[in-house]
């Protein structure tokens, strides 16, 4: 398939699923953020810290619905852009973000072509909970990542481990899927959980409904291609912990044994 209409594609689904879906929850959301409240997970703010003592800009590639940007500028960044190809999440995330009085900014792009005035801008891009299956060309997400990063800059992924992939979701022992049950699988397939299956829901039946599609990349491609980007390796921890119930038919002491998201720090090198 064309790249230009896959990206389509799953830019219609994301649309539809923002209205369905996340639209309910937007005062439910800035009263979360006006409480204090902060959606990243506990490996996240260890591992990122006191943002006010070092992020004056943080972009969250893949931003979504916004709740996580607005969370690190209740983290301490000074002012956070949120870069995604949906724009009705990204009019969800600025209704967020006026009612709060957030210093923040969203731009419609696909990942791969983030606009060039954005270069070396942030001393923090953030990205992952379900980002990177929905990236189609991992060198080129990897040199959007180094283009904007100041020299210094830090790169958090926080991420839905790799090893998801392979599991068949509805089994309730880990089972290899049928579909696409292959860890090195090389192509996009087309996605059946979410947001697929919101989608499908949503869309009357007689309209032509796209399909969403998804890539899965290894934790060794992720890794080395931001490597060969010319990003430094600081840290990457694996962990139980899942950011979403993928795995709800499996006993959690069972989903537990293997783990379901990674955390990766990398830094571009300082200027001379």
């Amino acid at each position: 398939m064309d790249l230009n209409e896959l990206h389509r594609d799953n830019e219609r689904v994301w649309d539809v699923v923002a209205r369905s879906k996340y639209a309910r929850d937007v005062d439910e959301d800035v009263a979360f953020i006006k409480a204090g409240g902060i959606s990243l997970m506990s490996h996240e703010r260890r591992l990122l810290g006191d943002l006010a003592s070092w992020c004056g800009r943080a972009i969250h590639l893949q931003c979504s619905h916004g709740l996580d940007a607005l969370s690190l500028w209740r983290l301490g960044a000074g002012e956070v852009i949120g870069v995604d190809m949906s724009e009705e999440m990204l009019a969800l995330a600025d209704r967020k973000a006026r009612l709060l009085a957030a210093p923040a900014t969203w731009v419609h792009s696909n990942v791969l072509d983030v606009p060039a005035e954005l270069n070396a801008t942030a001393d923090l891009v953030y990205t992952g909970k379900g980002a990177v299956p929905w990236v189609m060309d991992l060198d080129r997400w990897a040199a959007v990542i180094e283009r904007l990063l100041k020299p210094g800059g830090r790169l958090f992924v926080f991420e839905g481990h790799p090893l998801n992939w392979v599991w068949e979701p509805d089994a309730t022992d880990y089972k290899l899927r049928p579909d696409g049950g292959d860890y090195f699988w090389e192509e996009p397939r087309a996605n059946r959980d979410f947001p697929g299956s919101d989608f499908t829901q949503e869309m009357p039946s007689a309209s032509p409904a796209p399909r969403a599609r998804e890539r899965q990349w290894t934790l060794g491609e992720v890794v080395t291609k931001l490597a060969d980007a010319g990003l430094r390796f600081e840290r990457l921890e694996e962990h139980p912990e899942q950011y979403w119930p993928l795995f709800s038919e499996i006993p959690q002491v069972v989903v537990e044994r293997l783990p379901h998201t990674f955390s990766l720090c990398m830094r571009k090198a300082k200027v001379d």
